[in-house]
């Protein structure tokens, strides 16, 4: 895909030596009488365990470039794109961004419940800096793209899944971010809006977005992306044009499917031995 690209121009993010710790405790309170004892300090305290969800990841990504993030469930590409938007803090490592940015992360994140897609729509759009006249200016065409119906007046807590990711990309692009981060978002809804939100996306990066999505379709990646990012249990496995990524992320799961059907073989010849 051609789109604005300048390789010399300054990137637009920059995350260096990334790592991301999570706690998991030790004990954890079965009843509150448990937790009133250790609060009284009966027992001994709980010890934190350090679990690394990610580590040492670095990447830039230019003015007009397409980063996809891709590897297994659970290979932590999803508490990459968090730290991107400023949701979770790095526990290592220093992530950069230059400009607005705008996310479509989990189904009805930064969407108020009890207020409707218009009252979300301003809401959204006046955090991230825009003014009065410049929202009155962009909902009708956002209010068109929902494609919602008399449901942009109704609240949010009262709309399908598939309204719910409609909402969400509409006011996020409401906003004309410099820098796009999308998960799995997609993979909810019909797909004539998952077609125009495509073009929509390539439609931006021919105009300088920067875009870096989360996604398991890898026919999406071939089609939009210019760099691939693949992790695996939280560390780079390969950073290179999209392409080559995903030619090797291919080879290799397929490599471990054929393995895993190997074993389960092996146990299948056993059950049916005499």
């Amino acid at each position: 895909m051609s789109n604005w690209f300048d390789p010399s121009a300054e990137p637009v993010i920059r995350a260096r030596n990334v790592g991301k710790r999570f706690y998991s405790m030790e004990h954890r309170s079965g009843s509150a009488r448990e937790w009133f004892i250790r609060a009284m300090g009966r027992e001994p305290k709980t010890v934190a365990q350090p679990e690394f969800t990610l580590q040492d990841i670095s990447f830039e990504v230019r003015p007009g470039e397409i980063l996809a993030l891709i590897g297994d469930n659970g290979s932590g590409k999803s508490t990459m794109l968090r730290l991107l938007a400023g949701i979770y803090r790095p526990s290592e490592g220093s992530i950069e961004t230059v400009g607005r940015v705008a996310s479509v992360i989990e189904l009805g994140a930064g969407l108020h419940a009890e207020l409707s897609g218009i009252e979300n729509a301003w809401l959204y759009a006046s955090i991230l800096g825009l003014n009065e006249s410049e929202i009155r200016k962009r909902l009708p065409v956002m209010i068109g793209f929902a494609d919602i119906g008399d449901f942009m007046n109704v609240p949010v807590k009262y709309y399908s899944s598939g309204m719910v990711a409609r909402l969400a990309f509409s006011v996020a692009m409401l906003v004309k971010p410099d820098i796009f981060l999308v998960d799995e978002v997609l993979a909810v809804g019909d797909q004539r809006f998952q077609e125009k939100c495509v073009y929509l996306m390539e439609e931006y990066v021919n105009r300088g977005l920067t875009l870096v999505v989360v996604t398991h379709a890898l026919e999406l990646v071939d089609r939009l992306a210019t760099k691939a990012v693949w992790l695996d249990k939280g560390k780079v496995m390969m950073h290179d044009d999209a392409k080559k990524v995903i030619d090797a992320y291919q080879a290799w799961s397929q490599e471990k499917s054929t393995a895993a059907e190997d074993v389960e073989r092996v146990f299948d010849d056993e059950d049916g031995a005499p």
